[in-house]
């Protein structure tokens, strides 16, 4: 089982991660998103389909949930990760 948080942190660390709902469709739409972590109450029916082809898991906690996991001080919903660097996160 690979820890979220700290694949999360490593891929914003390493590589390129954006925030956000609009940022992460928009990885999708441009095909440059490898992974989209959506939280249990995002509000984005697109991400929400899997009508794409990016692969979404989907965070059981809330968007706040998911921005303290982020170590962001602001609540996330969706995040989009481009560019994985030295993260595991791409075998969730």
């Amino acid at each position: 089982m690979i820890d979220l948080g700290r694949a999360i942190k490593a891929a914003a660390t390493t590589g390129k991660v954006v925030y956000g709902v609009q940022q992460a469709e928009k990885a999708i739409n441009s095909g440059d998103a490898k992974i989209v972590i959506i939280s249990a109450n995002c509000p984005s029916e697109f991400l929400q389909s899997g009508n794409h082809n990016t692969k979404v898991y989907k965070y059981e906690g809330t968007n706040m949930d998911l921005g303290a996991l982020c170590g962001k001080p602001f609540s996330v919903s969706a995040l989009a990760v481009i560019d994985k660097g030295t993260s595991n996160i791409l075998s969730l």
